[in-house]
């Protein structure tokens, strides 16, 4: 079973259509990286899954259900405008808010205390969260999001804030919670991230959907058309009329191959320059080129 389910889904406000007939699918126990420019339409679909917003047009199935106020029960989430009472105290609030979602006191706080410890967060337990820092103030976030253990999360802009350290715990704990089963949507504008946690992506763009699938198959389709050389010496092959635009790196160069040209053409015009090649490799287009080409086409 799919865990999420959209079906030709549309919003509009006033003159404005948000989200124009989107069709989308989540598979159960999958990371899906929800992307998009600004103002796409990413935050008005994920109001809609949790039933914050109800579409004008269209369905939309959470876990085999029709969207209501008890399929929100089954989905943790974190927006990307934090939510929290900023006068409370970080352990009562995250106890506060466990509690809404059924779980005893007892509980809410043995969990509470675990996830703080984990996150590095144990001795900021009784501050209130208006003395926190931005970081740490998400990684609270983080955690009322998934405390009690839902089936569904998901997570917009999760790594606000954070450090390459505490980005990297984030990380762990969604691979860890994929591998336990859980579904994951992810929407963040950091490529790097969607590639090493997402299973599958989808790319909306002025209200539609213009890309979605499996990540791994999406990049395949686009094919290696990126040259990454290293090199000493001189860089006259270069001009070699089957290269287009030229990235310059530290420790070399990132080359486009114009379409037609074959890599190897590129690796004899370089053998019999004056360069000496320390590394000559093929790459797929990162997932920043596939977002920068389907979101600037005319």
């Amino acid at each position: 079973m799919d865990a999420i389910v959209l079906e030709n889904v549309t919003k509009s406000y006033d003159a404005v259509t948000a989200v124009n007939a989107v069709s989308l699918k989540v598979r159960s126990g999958a990371v899906l990286g929800l992307l998009g420019p600004n103002g796409a339409g990413k935050t008005t679909t994920i109001r809609m899954i949790m039933n914050i917003l109800v579409p004008d047009s269209g369905s939309i199935r959470v876990l085999g259900e029709v969207v209501t106020d008890t399929t929100r029960d089954k989905i943790g989430y974190l927006p990307e405008e934090r939510g929290l009472y900023p006068r409370m105290k970080v352990l009562e609030i995250i106890v506060f808010l466990a509690a809404l979602h059924g779980l005893t006191q007892a509980e809410a706080r043995r969990r509470a205390k675990a996830w703080l410890d984990r996150l590095g967060l144990s001795e900021w337990s009784d501050k209130k969260l208006i003395d926190l820092s931005k970081g740490m103030q998400q990684k609270v976030q983080f955690i009322t999001s998934v405390i009690h253990r839902p089936p569904v999360v998901i997570l917009d802009e999760p790594f606000s804030g954070l450090d390459p350290v505490n980005a990297a715990t984030i990380q762990e704990i969604m691979l860890e919670m994929r591998s336990q089963g859980s579904t994951i949507v992810l929407s963040t504008h950091r490529m790097e991230q969607v590639e090493r946690l997402c299973d599958a992506i989808c790319l909306i763009d002025k209200g539609r959907n213009v890309l979605d699938g499996e990540l791994r198959a999406i990049k395949q389709s686009y094919g290696k058309n990126t040259l990454h050389i290293e090199f000493t010496g001189g860089d006259g092959f270069l001009n070699h009329p089957g290269i287009g635009q030229i990235t310059r790196l530290i420790s070399g160069v990132e080359a486009k191959l114009k379409p037609g040209t074959e890599s190897q053409e590129i690796l004899k015009a370089a053998v019999l320059s004056d360069a000496h090649i320390t590394r000559f490799e093929l790459l797929e287009p990162s997932l920043s080129e596939i977002f920068i080409d389907r979101t600037t086409r005319a």
